[in-house]
C-alpha cells in the first residue's frame, strides 16, 4: 500500500516520499500563548500527534518540531493588562498548555521550539535576507521583506497581490517601500520587551520566527509543514517567500492543514463568545473521549461541536471498553486459527487503507464500529470459532496510533461509573440494596414494587440487567 497525503500546494493527494528515505522532517505551527488553549488548538495538536504516530507505525524516523510563539503584540498587551512581564506571562501559559496537551494524550514533539530561544538565529536569518536584496531596514529600525523580490508569492494560497504598489499611498506604513511588504523585525516601542539587533532594539515579526526555527532544527528543506487552515495566508505564504528567497530551494514538500472548529454551526471566535477552552473540556471528559470525538473527523475537515459531540463519544468509548473487558474475562476454546488470522488481517488492512488515504481517521473510527459489532455478535454466541482475545489485542495495538482504548478496561469502566454515581448522588451500596429489595419483591411476585425499584434507579442513571446468574447493574450514559 502507498501512503498518500493531500498537499495544499498542489490541491491534490500525492504519494508520500520523504526527502531522505526512512526519515521524515515535520514542522507544525503551534500556539501563540497569549491566552488559554482552546479546543481548536486541541484539534490541531491531536491531528499532528496522530500523523506522527502513523508515520512511525509505517517505519519512519520522525523528527517533529512544534513551536510556541512566546512574544507578540497580543502577549505584550495581555501581559501589560495584568501587570506581568510578557516573558513571564508567556512562560506561565506554556507550562499550563504543556500540561493540558499531556492530559490530552499527546506525545511530546521531538523539539518544542520557542521564538525567544532563537533570537540570534532570527537576526542572522533577517540579515541574510537583507544582504541578498530580499529585505530592507527602514529608518525607524524595522525590517521588511521585499515582496516584489519573490515573484512566486501566492503559490500556496492562490491569492493574488499587487506587488508594485509603492509607498506614496497614505495607507502604507511609515518606512515601507511597498504596501505588501511584511515585517521581519519590529522596532521596540517605549517600555516594550526587546532584544538588541543591527537595526536597533526590537523583536521578531511573526512569520520569520517559524522560518528561522525550521532552519535551525530541520535544515533548509522539510518534508511536511503543517498548521491550521487559517494559517495558509498570510503566515505560510510569507514563510515560503522568506525561506525560498534565501535558499532557492523548495521549502516544504507537502503542506498539510487542519480544518477549523465551529460550535453549533458557527465559527468559534472570541467576538461571538462561543470559545471552548481546553481546560474546561478536560475537566469534564477524559482523553479517550476527546480524542475519539475529534478523530471521527479527518484532520483536514472542519468540525462542528454540537451538544452531542462529546456525549456521543462518551457512550461509544464506554461501550468499546465494556466489550474489551468482557472478551478478556472469557476463554475461547476450539477456535479456528485460520479464521482468526483472516479476521485480524482484514482489520489491519482496513486500518492501513484508511490511514494511507491522507491519514483518514474518520474511516478508521467507522471501521472500529463494525469491528466491535462483529465481536459483540460473536460474544453472544454460545461458541465462537474466533479467538476474540487475539482480535481485540490487535485492535488495541492499532488504536495506539490514535492513542485511544489504551487504558485497562476494568479501571476505565470503574472510573466512568464512579463519575456517573457521583453526579447522580448514588452509591454502590444503595445499588446493591436496591437489587436485593427488587429480588425480594420479585420472589413475592410483587411486580409493581420490583418495577418501581428498577424505574427509580433508572432515573438516577442506573440500569439493571437480569441474567442467569442474577442481576447486574451498569450506568446510563
Amino acid at each position: 500500500m502507498t501512503l498518500k497525503v493531500y498537499n495544499v500546494m498542489t490541491r491534490q493527494k500525492q504519494e508520500f516520499k520523504s526527502l531522505t528515505p526512512g526519515v521524515v522532517k515535520m514542522y507544525a505551527c503551534g500556539i501563540t500563548v497569549s491566552a488559554d488553549a482552546h479546543i481548536g488548538h486541541a484539534y490541531q495538536s491531536v491531528a499532528f500527534d496522530v500523523i506522527t504516530r502513523y508515520l512511525r507505525y509505517r517505519g519512519y524516523d520522525v523528527r517533529y518540531v512544534r513551536n510556541y510563539t512566546d512574544v507578540d503584540d497580543k502577549i505584550i498587551a495581555n501581559a501589560n493588562a495584568v501587570g506581568v512581564d510578557p516573558i513571564e506571562f508567556a512562560e506561565k501559559n506554556i507550562v499550563k498548555t504543556d500540561a493540558e496537551m499531556a492530559a490530552l494524550g499527546n506525545e511530546n514533539p521531538t523539539i518544542m521550539a520557542r521564538a525567544t530561544h532563537c533570537i540570534d538565529d532570527i537576526i542572522a536569518f533577517v540579515q541574510k535576507l537583507i544582504d541578498s536584496g530580499h529585505a530592507y531596514a527602514s529608518e525607524f529600525g524595522d525590517v521588511y521583506f521585499k515582496l516584489d523580490s519573490f515573484p512566486q508569492y501566492g503559490k500556496l494560497s492562490h491569492i493574488q497581490t499587487n506587488k508594485n504598489e509603492t509607498g506614496v499611498r497614505k495607507s502604507v506604513e511609515p518606512g515601507k517601500l511597498n504596501d505588501g511588504d511584511f515585517a521581519l523585525w519590529k522596532s521596540a516601542k517605549p517600555g516594550e520587551v526587546s532584544w538588541p539587533s543591527p537595526w536597533g532594539a526590537g523583536r521578531p515579526g511573526w512569520h520569520i520566527e517559524c522560518s528561522a526555527m525550521n532552519m535551525k532544527y530541520l535544515g533548509e528543506q522539510i518534508d511536511i509543514h503543517g498548521g491550521g487552515r487559517d494559517l495558509v495566508f498570510p503566515h505560510h505564504e510569507n514563510e515560503i517567500a522568506q525561506t525560498e528567497a534565501l535558499t532557492g530551494k523548495t521549502f516544504a514538500q507537502y503542506w498539510v492543514h487542519c480544518g477549523l472548529v465551529k460550535v453549533n454551526g458557527q465559527k468559534m471566535s472570541k467576538s461571538l463568545g462561543n470559545g471552548i477552552l481546553l481546560q474546561d473540556v478536560l475537566a469534564k471528559y477524559d482523553a479517550d473521549v476527546i480524542r475519539f470525538a475529534l478523530l471521527r473527523n479527518t484532520y483536514s475537515t472542519d468540525i462542528d461541536i454540537t451538544d452531542n459531540f462529546f456525549p456521543d463519544a462518551v457512550r461509544h468509548i464506554y461501550k468499546m471498553y465494556s466489550v474489551i473487558r468482557d472478551v478478556n474475562a472469557r476463554t475461547f476454546d476450539n477456535v479456528n486459527s485460520d479464521k482468526t488470522a483472516e479476521m485480524i488481517g482484514k482489520i489491519v488492512s482496513e486500518f492501513e487503507t484508511s490511514m494511507d488515504d491522507n491519514f483518514n481517521t474518520s474511516g478508521v473510527t467507522a471501521s472500529l464500529f463494525s469491528w466491535f459489532n462483529f465481536i459483540t455478535a460473536e460474544l453472544a454466541k454460545k461458541n465462537t470459532e474466533y479467538d476474540l482475545r487475539a482480535i481485540v489485542a490487535k485492535i488495541v495495538e492499532l488504536m495506539s496510533v490514535l492513542n485511544v482504548l489504551q487504558f485497562d478496561p476494568s479501571d476505565y469502566i470503574a472510573s466512568a461509573q464512579n463519575k456517573i454515581l457521583a453526579a447522580n448522588g448514588v452509591s454502590e451500596s444503595e445499588i446493591e440494596s436496591a437489587i436485593a429489595s427488587r429480588a425480594s419483591a420479585k420472589a413475592n411476585k410483587d411486580w409493581v414494587t420490583a418495577d418501581a425499584i428498577r424505574n427509580e434507579m433508572a432515573t438516577r442513571g442506573i440500569v439493571f440487567r437480569d441474567g442467569p446468574n442474577g442481576t447486574t447493574w451498569d450506568v446510563v450514559l
